[in-house]
């Protein structure tokens, strides 16, 4: 592969999450150190590599159940269960690592804000291995429209998505960091519901057909991000030290 491709798939691919970072920046009014912005940001990058390999395992796990008769089951269990669990809980994890002995969490918001940090930094390797493609003796001009369509693509869908399910969960991380006693509970209930509304986007932009495949994803956007924008203005009210 030319040196220009890898460059130009690097840019557009990490180029929408570098958007969507300045934007959810902006929303934090106690901004938080740089130094562990960059470093959640990478450490939901580098979970990456993990979530592949775990999900070729239970892909390959999946096709030995022989539920060949029920195509519609393989896909309910590939989407909600091998794609969109497995990325929600190991996006979460990235958090708790990067977190480990750290104390700059000092407000329920932080949580939120370091779930959607850790899901873009996920989202920017994501959309780079997307933008990867055997296309080969096109045009240069060619190649950069295509990538550059993808990768607005990947800005408005994917990528804007893992930052409302990780939000999603992050609010629920933040209820269970002020009411200790139901903490497994809600913590348990946010990864659920981020599963549950990622996969559901996902199967239904892969597996259903006609209109019904285009109004339940934008159905879930929404829904994500009216939940997102009045949550996130919600939990800023909220003065209390806390600690993923």
């Amino acid at each position: 592969m030319q040196y220009y491709r890898l460059i130009l798939y690097v840019i557009f691919g990490v180029l929408p999450s570098l958007i969507w970072l300045s934007y959810y920046l902006k929303k934090d009014l106690h901004p938080e150190p740089k130094k562990m912005i960059v470093k959640v940001f990478f450490y939901g990058g580098l979970i990456t590599i993990p979530t592949f390999f775990i999900q070729i395992w239970l892909s390959k796990l999946l096709n030995q159940l022989h539920f060949t008769s029920y195509p519609i089951i393989v896909e309910v269990f590939r989407w909600f269960l091998v794609i969109a669990l497995t990325e929600e809980f190991l996006k979460y994890a990235a958090v708790k690592l990067s977190m480990h002995h750290s104390y700059e969490p000092d407000e329920p918001l932080d949580i939120m804000l370091y779930m959607v940090v850790a899901a873009l930094g996920f989202a920017a390797v994501e959309n780079v291995l997307y933008l990867f493609s055997p296309i080969d003796n096109v045009p240069f001009n060619t190649l950069l429209q295509t990538t550059i369509a993808i990768s607005f693509i990947r800005f408005m869908g994917a990528t804007f998505l893992h930052t409302l399910c990780s939000g999603l969960l992050g609010y629920f991380l933040a209820l269970a960091s002020l009411k200790k006693k139901n903490g497994l509970v809600l913590t348990m209930s946010g990864i659920s519901l981020a599963a549950l509304s990622h996969g559901l986007y996902n199967f239904s932009i892969t597996t259903l057909q006609g209109p019904i495949s285009i109004i339940i994803p934008t159905a879930v956007i929404m829904g994500l991000t009216i939940f997102m924008l009045y949550d996130f203005n919600e939990v800023k009210k909220i003065k209390s030290i806390c600690k993923i």
